[in-house]
């Protein structure tokens, strides 16, 4: 099971941290990572990290303003966002796959419910 919390609503150029509680499986030897889908758009890969956090993946739109962490001994992750825009408004989905061969493009077998986050101008 996979839990998200942490979003809500800001302005543009604020920041806000994501966590997403994993249990229920060793999540811990998981790629995890974050997707997002904004009203009328597709599901877009936003970041990706590899089990023991060594890796990291983000997709173009969130590079050098986001940051993917994990915390193995805790069972979480993070995704920490910075100089948020408008167009990062979407709902925000924690991800977790067996696998590592193209976070970007993979399937990622287990999905959390999401939570929103908002960007106002």
């Amino acid at each position: 099971q996979l839990v998200e919390s942490g979003g809500g609503l800001v302005q543009a150029g604020d920041s806000l941290r994501l966590s997403c509680a994993a249990s229920g499986r060793t999540f811990s030897s998981y790629t995890m990572g974050w997707f997002r889908r904004a009203p009328g758009k597709e599901r877009e890969f936003v970041a990706a990290i590899s089990w023991n956090g060594g890796t990291t993946y983000y997709a173009d739109s969130v590079k050098g303003r986001f940051t993917i962490s994990r915390d193995n001994a805790k069972d979480m992750v993070y995704l920490q966002m910075n100089s948020l825009k408008p167009e990062d408004t979407a709902v925000y989905y924690c991800v977790a796959s067996t696998s590592w061969y193209d976070p970007g493009r993979q399937e990622y077998q287990y999905w959390g419910q999401g939570t929103q986050v908002t960007v106002s101008s």
